[in-house]
């Protein structure tokens, strides 16, 4: 599994639009309004790599969607 938290920020006017849109990509764990620089928090579980650049594509086609930053997870072996 791969953890993605993608940070959306959207045009003015446009956050219950991009709202809407957003609930309606498969793949999200959690989706939260948040306030400061960015508008959305999205954290999404997906099968690979591959899969969340396909994820975060989909966010950033959504219209009123101006820039993303997404974080990838890993996760870390005990030695």
């Amino acid at each position: 599994m791969v953890l993605g938290v993608t940070l959306v920020k959207v045009v003015p006017g446009h956050e219950r639009s991009v709202f809407k849109a957003l609930k309606g990509i498969p793949g999200f764990r959690e989706l939260h309004h948040v306030f400061g620089e960015y508008d959305f928090l999205v954290i999404a579980e997906v099968e690979s790599l591959p899969l969340l650049s396909k994820t975060v594509d989909k966010i950033r086609d959504v219209e009123g969607v101006a820039t993303t930053h997404t974080i990838v997870g890993a996760e870390l072996e005990d030695s």
